[in-house]
């Protein structure tokens, strides 16, 4: 996950995008129980009652924010191996969660999340995107032969950034390069020993 550059636009997405942005850094600054929409607006430049009526709550401009970084994420590699495919998405969580702000804003939120029924969702919904947008290449790789017929995509990829998250929330071990292939290797090693297909039933 990766934002990009801001997609230019009329004054409404102009808008929207210097409020985003003013929104990241005061997440990244003082965390979200901080987070004010009148701050917001003064580091945006922009009128008071144009985030209010946009917005009206920090947790929806949190939701937006969420909504706008899914949107901006690097499209996923195509490698042609399975392999390949998960280092890729590995490598650009790792790459994102290292980075100054993003690693900052993506702690600001998750917290957030833990206490926000909207923010939790709208957090839900980012995942959900991303996590989507990196399963065509499992499915590549079943229809390739290279995985066991059956095998539930989604949770590949989410055993692929798994240990990183464990890393950034919990352990505080560096998230480095090695770490994101490794975390592609054992993900793709179970999917190969067919972890991530139904169980049998018992008979």
């Amino acid at each position: 996950m990766a934002v990009g550059v801001i997609r230019p636009g009329g004054r409404t997405a102009r808008v929207r995008a210097a409020v985003l942005q003013a929104a990241g850094d005061a997440l990244v600054e003082h965390g979200f129980d901080r987070l004010d929409l009148a701050d917001v607006a003064r580091r945006a430049e922009v009128g008071k009652t144009t985030v209010y009526r946009r917005w009206g709550t920090t947790a929806r401009l949190v939701a937006d924010l969420l909504t706008d970084m899914a949107e901006q994420s690097l499209p996923r590699a195509d490698t042609g191996s399975l392999i390949g495919d998960l280092r890729a998405n590995a490598r650009l969580v790792q790459r994102t969660l290292v980075d100054s702000r993003q690693g900052a804003l993506f702690r600001a939120v998750i917290v957030a999340a833990t206490c926000d029924p909207r923010t939790a969702e709208a957090l839900h919904r980012f995942y959900a995107v991303r996590i989507a947008e990196w399963v065509p290449c499992v499915e590549q790789a079943v229809r390739r032969g290279e995985l066991p017929s059956g095998t539930d995509a989604a949770e590949v990829v989410r055993a692929v950034s798994a240990p990183l998250y464990y890393r950034l929330l919990v352990s505080g071990d560096p998230i480095d390069r090695a770490t994101a292939d490794r975390a592609a290797e054992a993900a793709a090693a179970a999917a190969h020993a067919g972890v991530y297909t139904p169980t049998s039933s018992p008979n």
